[in-house]
């Protein structure tokens, strides 16, 4: 069940509910590639008390987005 599309100029995400795993969670898709993350409720309690500015430096795509895998699986 689609809850609504997140878009701006940098990003585009389809966010839902989805309820397959131990309790519900919500399902965050990238619609430029498919790919699909989720966050339980800890998770996104955690992002409400978060301060300003604490996920900057994971923002920046570069971070895990475009490394190439290293040998064995890990990033470059």
């Amino acid at each position: 069940m689609d809850v609504s599309e997140v878009v701006s100029e940098f990003a585009a995400v389809a966010l839902s509910i989805d309820h397959d795993g131990n309790g519900p969670r919500l399902r965050i898709e990238d619609l430029k590639t498919g790919h699909v993350g989720y966050l339980d409720a800890l998770e996104l309690e955690t992002l409400a008390w978060l301060p300003e500015g604490a996920l900057h430096p994971m923002l920046d795509p570069s971070h895990h987005r475009w490394r190439k895998p290293a040998p064995g699986g890990g990033i470059h």
